[in-house]
């Protein structure tokens, strides 16, 4: 085997995305366009770190990728766009070769799966492969999770998205009900996004979004252009009556963002694709909850805004999934009675 470090090479960046599509199939989440862009440091956020691309060749054939990213004043390396043929020869290659990078650049860890950015991609799948990728899902095959495990990463963080079933006409949860009766009652306003507004809104909810994740594993702060550009492509994604944002005195106190599942579609988007896109959006039969947030002085608000979301759901005859979250916190129970399977991810590390 061969370990190839490259840069701007036509070639080896054709072998790197090809490797991708032909793991996947069907299934394949990558989004060509960013990943090129990252390859050749050229997205909005490749200013905020230092990035560096590998490929594993088997004779001429390559069998393996990844992309070792780091970051000003942190110990760790990150490991990202991690694609590697079932092989555990090819897998200790690949790992043992990214670890000696890491450790010769002065890294004491190995954590990923991180597509170099918090903002693109993060945390290893390890359940329901039964499943289609949903939108937003950090998609991977099967057999990484023992790829990684077998190559000495401990898991450092749990997290899991909540399958929700569809809600009956006659379903009621008093909790949280009750909270939404009783923000209301306070003055706050619990409203759904006016797309004419969209660029005010997404703007708000940076500010809030950025103070509240800081302690989030792997994040970074990034300004506000470069939130801007990375978001832009929600205008055209998402359903405005599945955004609900609230207001205490005209201040964006909370936000709940939903998106349609596309499936895979949005990625390298042809004709054929985006006809299907506009059909899921115009008749949605499940929503993608990804973000959610509340300003820790409106304690209990969040189940206020989950039972105007759920309204929605109701009103729909939807199912809903949410999104990635973390162990331990109190959004993972939502409405556990309509909880019908868990997806999970975690994020893992090796130390060098």
């Amino acid at each position: 085997m061969k370990l190839v470090r490259f840069e701007n090479e036509k070639k080896y960046i054709k072998d790197f995305l090809s490797l991708g599509r032909e793991l996947y199939g069907e299934n394949c989440v990558q989004d060509d366009g960013l990943t090129k862009q990252i390859l050749l440091k050229q997205h909005p956020l490749s200013k905020y770190f230092s990035s560096f691309n590998f490929l594993v060749y088997r004779e001429a054939k390559p069998v393996g990728r990844f992309v070792i990213t780091f970051y000003d004043n942190d110990p760790a390396a990150y490991i990202g766009f991690y694609e590697c043929e079932d092989n555990d020869e090819t897998a200790k290659y690949l790992f043992d070769s990214a670890a000696e990078f890491a450790g010769e650049n002065g890294r004491e860890s190995l954590v990923g799966p991180v597509d170099c950015s918090f903002w693109i991609k993060y945390r290893l799948k390890t359940n329901m492969f039964d499943k289609p990728p949903y939108t937003g899902e950090p998609y991977n095959l099967e057999y990484y999770k023992k790829q990684f495990s077998d190559n000495g990463f401990e898991t450092a963080e749990h997290y899991t998205s909540n399958v929700y079933d569809s809600i009956g006409k006659d379903y009621v949860n008093e909790k949280f009900e009750e909270r939404f009766r009783l923000f209301s009652s306070q003055g706050i306003e619990i409203n759904s996004l006016d797309i004419c507004e969209f660029e005010k809104r997404i703007t708000e909810v940076y500010y809030l979004l950025t103070d509240l994740y800081r302690d989030f594993p792997v994040f970074r702060k990034i300004e506000l252009d470069d939130f801007l550009d990375m978001f832009s492509s929600f205008k055209k994604a998402v359903d405005p009556r599945m955004v609900k944002l609230a207001f205490s005195d005209g201040k964006m106190v909370g936000f709940f963002i939903s998106v349609p599942d596309y499936g895979n579609l949005a990625n390298n988007l042809n004709p054929a694709k985006l006809l299907k896109f506009m059909q899921i959006k115009k008749s949605p039969k499940r929503y993608i909850m990804l973000y959610m947030g509340v300003d820790p002085k409106f304690r209990g608000l969040g189940k206020a805004m989950a039972y105007s979301v759920l309204r929605e759901l109701k009103s729909r005859g939807a199912s809903g999934v949410g999104a990635l979250t973390r162990d331990g916190k109190v959004t993972q129970n939502y409405a556990e009675d309509l909880i019908g399977d868990r997806y999970e991810y975690v994020l893992l590390r090796r130390k060098i």
